[in-house]
């Protein structure tokens, strides 16, 4: 199994951190108007949206940043003593993971309810989409019409052997978009798919950003990537000759993930936690929390910013994004079983 499946062995790591064989930077806990973040979005995305909270609430907000996996582990080994009173990170199997280790806990909310849509949260709200990641098909304006493309199925057809790229299947992207695939269609059909694009012998690149960019230089001429890769590239350079095709557009939609938050199993502020993802819901932040990085609100009375906003509106997929993180190990699976490397 993948070192991204690192879930099984929690209880061996949070066993050794307990001994003392781990040693991490101690996170001081948090006073009755503060709340503590552990965060694997860095320090750049995450201050912006925290600074206005405060401004507006006056509760502070520490926080501690790391990989989702040191942060998954720290969580464990320090159980009823940990500071931290939310979880954020990317990838809604992330969160799953998370839920099902027993790390978060659920809270009823009137305002989630109202600002983020059902299939982008938990059931019980154990964690909460605050941002939406789109991971449409990428194709080159020099080289590709749009009229050429339709679906993520039929870039198996043979017309595209030799043109595609696409990001490597150890990446936690290519996993929930199969995952979800599978939700949605089922195994044996996702499986068809999939062995659709193996026979059109792809490029396999471990960079979103790459793919891109061989997009661009005619390594290859269509791919798969999230859309702020390419708006990075965009607003450094709007001549940059890739744009976004929306797939399944008369089915059941493109391919979404979501960045989010989940309160802690053992928050010590629950409250003032709660209070910070219904912010983080709310319009105001919204544009603070999905435009710095160029993702769509997961709110969907927020419009997004400029930039994405003209590459037009699209269906996305409705399947619940918890299927990410419920059939990520039948997806890594099938893609072993395809050859996907």
């Amino acid at each position: 199994m993948r070192d991204f499946f690192f879930f099984q062995s929690w209880k061996r790591i949070a066993g050794l951190a307990v001994a003392g064989l781990l040693f991490w930077t101690r996170v001081v806990p948090a006073t009755a108007d503060e709340i503590v973040a552990y965060s694997a979005r860095i320090e750049a995305l995450i201050k912006p949206m925290f600074d206005a909270f405060t401004h507006k609430t006056g509760i502070r907000v520490k926080y501690f940043t790391a990989s989702e996996k040191e942060l998954f582990e720290r969580l464990r080994a320090e159980g009823p003593n940990t500071p931290a009173d939310i979880f954020m990170t990317v990838d809604a199997g992330n969160l799953w993971l998370a839920e099902q280790a027993g790390l978060l806990q659920g809270f009823n909310s009137e305002v989630i309810a109202k600002n983020v849509p059902a299939h982008l949260r938990a059931k019980d709200n154990s964690w909460v989409g605050l941002s939406v990641r789109a991971r449409p098909i990428m194709y080159s304006t020099e080289r590709v019409k749009a009229s050429e493309l339709s679906t993520y199925e039929a870039l198996g057809d043979p017309k595209w052997r030799g043109r595609l790229c696409f990001r490597t299947s150890r990446q936690v992207y290519t996993q929930s978009l199969v995952a979800t695939m599978i939700k949605a269609l089922g195994e044996k059909r996702s499986e068809e798919i999939l062995r659709g694009w193996m026979a059109n012998q792809p490029r396999i690149i471990d960079s979103d950003t790459r793919v891109l960019e061989g997009i661009a230089a005619g390594q290859c001429d269509v791919g798969l990537t999230n859309t702020y890769y390419l708006a990075r590239l965009k607003a450094k350079n709007p001549a940059f000759p890739v744009t976004p095709f929306w797939p399944n557009q008369s089915d059941r939609g493109t391919h979404v993930n979501i960045s989010g938050a989940g309160i802690t199993k053992h928050a010590k502020n629950r409250q003032n936690a709660i209070r910070l993802i219904e912010f983080l819901s709310s319009g105001e932040a919204q544009n603070l929390y999905a435009d710095t990085n160029y993702e769509y609100p997961a709110n969907p009375a927020v419009k997004p910013h400029p930039l994405i906003a003209s590459w037009g509106t699209f269906k996305t997929d409705q399947v619940n994004v918890a299927a990410a993180g419920e059939l990520q190990v039948t997806a890594v699976k099938l893609l072993d079983r395809v050859g996907y490397k």
